[in-house]
């Protein structure tokens, strides 16, 4: 019967150890309390922030807007005939920006500015952060206005 080495086993329980890579990643998670007329109401997003992009089960998108102080009123920007009471929603961390440029003329698409003409990608580097809440600016210095 072979004999065990226990340097052998301890040696290659360290190297293990020392290469072990723990890759934790939280979110912040909610649960859909009602939704109607593409209008979710969720309970659990507490660091929520206005016009923060939050993603829900079914993958649709949506724009914290309404942030009380047990719940938050989220429009949803997607499809949200499959959203359901009880579903969960995620904060994403990332205000509503959206692509923008010459190469969005002509394009269909949807509220997030994602193609649905079949065109193909939208190839832009520029893009526009959300102004919901604020004082709107004079046109000439608007986002993507020249």
């Amino acid at each position: 019967m072979p004999q065990i080495r226990t340097d052998e086993i301890s040696s290659i329980i360290r190297q293990q150890i020392e290469s072990f890579d723990v890759d934790l990643q939280v979110d912040e998670v909610g649960t859909v309390l009602e939704v109607g007329d593409g209008i979710a109401r969720a309970y659990g997003l507490e660091k929520a922030m206005a016009s923060e992009m939050v993603e829900f089960e079914n993958g649709s998108f949506g724009l914290a807007l309404n942030l009380e102080e047990d719940s938050v009123g989220i429009v949803i920007l997607g499809d949200y005939l499959d959203i359901r009471e009880g579903q969960t929603v995620k904060r994403t961390g990332r205000v509503l920006s959206v692509p923008v440029g010459e190469a969005l003329i002509g394009r269909v698409v949807n509220p997030l500015s994602q193609p649905i003409d079949g065109k193909g990608p939208i190839a832009t580097t520029t893009s526009c952060r959300s102004r919901a809440r604020r004082r709107a600016s004079p046109t000439g210095s608007r986002c993507g206005s020249r």
